[in-house]
């Protein structure tokens, strides 16, 4: 006898939000209720700027309707886009006799621990920069850093953003608050981090001028990637980039070391930005920055 095959239900989407929680809750419910019919479900959890980059691919391979997508999970039974969590759900019951009773305030209480369990159990470092474009505050990007591939990288940029080393040449504290972004390329990287001269050939690290490439571990295949811009080999100092898109050409070149994971929408500001001659017509500044604690 033939073996039947078992029903695939896949959910991606937005970790903290509430409607993915409800998704996945659903997939795993089934699972357990009949186990012989369902295979465990794939649950992909995304951060923010994660989620954006998987939507914007799947609108470009789905097409069709898929182009107004406006929700923040997504569900597949069979390999086949059903929808959003009202979709599954009503799948569920019409198919399955799957009912959700669980109310709204506990998926969002779910969905705020889960997202704080997240961070916190990747041990890794989180820093955020708060940026104003021609001194309007336009929002907040967040980073992980991998402070476990490039410890030394990272606690450099880490220590920038938190400010109060002082330089022992110039006495001045070495910081990334106030500093501006200074060049954009365009569909290549917007880069930053000059804390001296804030005119493209300055920085300092804090280890002194500059410090060693620590490895080339972290690549730069997507948008978002964080690294050190250098002058060529071991002259890391202050000076950093974040990747528009991907930029294989960096690799073995620049240590890349994080990733943002929030700030879409401020991403896409700094890269809107007129240039001349590749330097922002109006200022981009770090306004405030830091550690983020999950």
């Amino acid at each position: 006898m033939a073996r039947r095959q078992l029903v695939a239900v896949a959910v991606t989407g937005l970790l903290q939000d509430p409607a993915f929680h409800v998704a996945k809750c659903a997939a795993e419910a089934l699972k357990l209720k009949f186990p012989s019919k369902f295979a465990d479900p794939v649950i992909c959890p995304l951060l923010e700027f994660a989620w954006h980059e998987y939507l914007q691919e799947k609108k470009k391979e789905l097409r069709g309707e898929v182009w107004a997508y406006a929700s923040r999970v997504m569900c597949f039974v069979d390999g086949r886009l059903l929808g959003d969590e009202k979709e599954l759900l009503r799948w569920a019951l019409h198919q399955w006799d799957y009912r959700d009773f669980r109310p709204e305030v506990l998926y969002q209480a779910i969905s705020e621990d889960f997202y704080t369990k997240h961070l916190k159990n990747s041990q890794h470092v989180f820093v955020y920069l708060d940026i104003a474009i021609d001194k309007q505050p336009v929002g907040t990007l967040l980073f992980e850093l991998f402070s476990d591939v490039c410890p030394k990288t990272c606690e450099n940029f880490r220590a920038l953003c938190v400010g109060g080393v002082k330089s022992p040449y110039s006495g001045r504290e070495l910081t990334y608050k106030n500093s501006c972004f200074h060049q954009l390329v365009k569909n290549g990287w917007i880069q930053g981090g000059d804390i001296v001269t804030g005119k493209r050939d300055g920085g300092e690290s804090i280890y002194g001028p500059t410090f060693e490439d620590e490895n080339f571990a972290i690549r730069h295949k997507g948008r978002g990637v964080l690294g050190m811009a250098n002058k060529g080999r071991h002259s890391n100092g202050s000076q950093f980039y974040i990747t528009l898109q991907p930029v294989p050409y960096l690799d073995k070149k620049c240590v890349a070391f994080g990733y943002v994971i929030e700030g879409t929408e401020v991403l896409q500001r700094l890269e809107a930005v007129p240039t001349n001659n590749g330097r922002p017509t109006v200022d981009c500044k770090i306004l405030d920055c830091g550690t983020f604690q999950p």
